[in-house]
This record gives C-alpha cells, structure tokens and sequence, in this order.
C-alpha cells in the first residue's frame, strides 16, 4: 500500500521509500525526497514561475532515462502548468513547480529539474544568462576552474556579476544575473564571449563541440541561452552513480579548486553555512541585475 502524506495541505502519495536509486552509495528515493523537502527553501526561488522540463529515472542512473517537458501522466490538477508558447505545438503546456507540494509531487517521480533561462510570463526573455563549462578529458573539472575565473573577470570588465555551481557531471556552471533580454541577443553576446576566451585562452578554451577539439580542452557551452534550452537547476540531484549535485560554490573554492563536486549529504552543512549563495539571481534588486552592454 503506497504511503499518503500531507504536504502543505496537500495529500501526496509517496512510493518505494526504500527503493535504493543511487547504487554507489545506497542512496534510497525515501532518502532523496528528506533532501528536498529539506532544501525546498533555497530551492524553490531559482525554478518558481520557470516552465520546468524533467529528466526522469525511476529505477536509477543505470535504468531507463528519459527528458520529458510535458506534464506528466497523473499529474495532479493542482500542479500549476503554463503554456510554451515557443513551442512547435501551439497547445503544449509544462509544469511549473512554485511550492513545497509540487516539489515533493516531481521528486517522487524521481527526477532531475531543468529550466530555461525565463520566467513563465515572460518567454524567451532571459533574466539570467548561463555557460556550461564541459571539460574534455584528460581535462577535468580543475581546468573548468580557471576558465571560470576567466569568465568571471571578463564579465565583470562589462559590469556584469558571475555566479559558480558545480553541474553535477564534469563541469562547471556559471550563471549572471540579467536585466531581463530577448534570448536571442543574450544567445549572441555568450557566443561572443566564447569566441573571446577561446582567442584569450587557445591551449585551454573551445567555443565549438568538435569531438575532435575536444581532448585537454574546455568547452564552453554558451547554447543553452536559446529559448528552447534548459539547464539544470540550483540544487537538483543528478542521474548518476552517485548522488551528485548541481549546487552553489563560493569564488574562493573556485579559486582554490576545491569541493568542486556536491553530493547530496553536502548540501545541507553548506546551506547551514552559506545560506543560498544563489539567493542574489532570485531577487534581481540584490543582484544588480544589469542589461548586456
């Protein structure tokens, strides 16, 4: 018999507690879902009123994977949902996860939590700017750090502010608060920046997938500023082995090459510690929020 539990005024059932989803650690759903009620507070502002697209592994990094934007089947109807209109179907919808009962609704699905770079109300106008940095090997995410610092100071030159978080993979994410933008000229102005680091940094940076550019190189991934792309979210766990996390660094670990990878038991020291070191991209008056040069 599936366990009900009230969320927030909402029944929820809750399945498989004990099914173990992260196989290296043992890490068991009933043990995930503590995670994000527990991390609900800082987590919540970076997806609020975001279209939220789903990776969804129910039986594990090494079951069945598989992306998904629609609402899924048996969604419940007080999930909130918002149109896409950037979509090829004009009536396509995608959930948005606002409060503590959705949040706990789509961790019991078993899920990591991908956004765009704009709000529900405001498609494809971008209020945050991102660059995945994808070390290829051998290099790792040691090397990711220093074209991270290079970022940082290049977009300060231009009156814009840099944050740092692990992606939860190989890399680095590094994500700017925006005076909010069309997506296509934020698209440009990464691209740019790219293009720049890779002329600044020639041994280390790659502004292009090429596989065969890759060995020894950092991509800088500047794509996912489209309007159709995602990026994973501030405090989602990852499909992997371990339970990694996409999760905030200070600039000092970036400096010093240090907890460059999260795992779920991380996260709730670092927020005792730090609080949420994203906390100034969900309020755009902390963050200065300023339009691209």
């Amino acid at each position: 018999m599936t366990p009900i539990t009230e969320v927030a005024g909402r029944r929820l059932p809750l399945s498989n507690l004990e099914k173990v989803i992260h196989p290296a650690t043992g890490t068991t759903k009933g043990e995930i879902l503590h995670y994000y009620a527990r991390t609900a507070e800082a987590l919540l502002p970076h997806v609020r009123d975001r279209p939220m697209s789903f990776l969804r592994y129910p039986d594990g990094p090494d079951g069945q994977l598989f992306f998904t934007k629609n609402p899924p089947p048996g969604t419940p109807s007080w999930v909130r949902t918002t149109p896409v209109p950037h979509s090829d179907d004009p009536r396509a919808r995608q959930v948005v996860i606002d409060d503590l009962p959705s949040l706990m609704w789509a961790a019991n699905l078993v899920v990591e939590f991908h956004t765009p770079q704009w709000a529900a109300g405001a498609p494809a106008v971008a209020d945050r700017m991102v660059f995945d940095l994808d070390p290829g090997a051998p290099a790792t995410v040691t090397e990711c750090c220093a074209v991270a610092l290079w970022l940082r100071e290049r977009l300060a030159a231009d009156g814009l502010d840099a944050y740092a978080k692990t992606s939860g993979s190989k890399g680095l994410h590094i994500l700017v608060p925006l005076a909010p933008t069309p997506s296509d000229a934020v698209s440009a102005y990464a691209k740019g920046l790219a293009v720049e680091g890779e002329a600044a940094l020639p041994g280390l940076v790659l502004h292009r997938m090429a596989r065969k550019l890759r060995p020894g190189k950092v991509f800088v991934d500047h794509s996912q500023n489209a309007a159709a792309k995602t990026t994973a979210a501030p405090y989602t766990l990852r499909a992997r082995a371990e339970p990694t996390m996409s999760a905030p660094l200070t600039w000092d670990e970036v400096e010093a090459r240090r907890n460059l990878s999260l795992l779920l038991d991380d996260i709730a020291p670092r927020l005792d510690r730090y609080g949420d070191l994203f906390a100034p991209l969900a309020d755009p008056d902390r963050a200065g929020a300023r339009p691209l040069p």
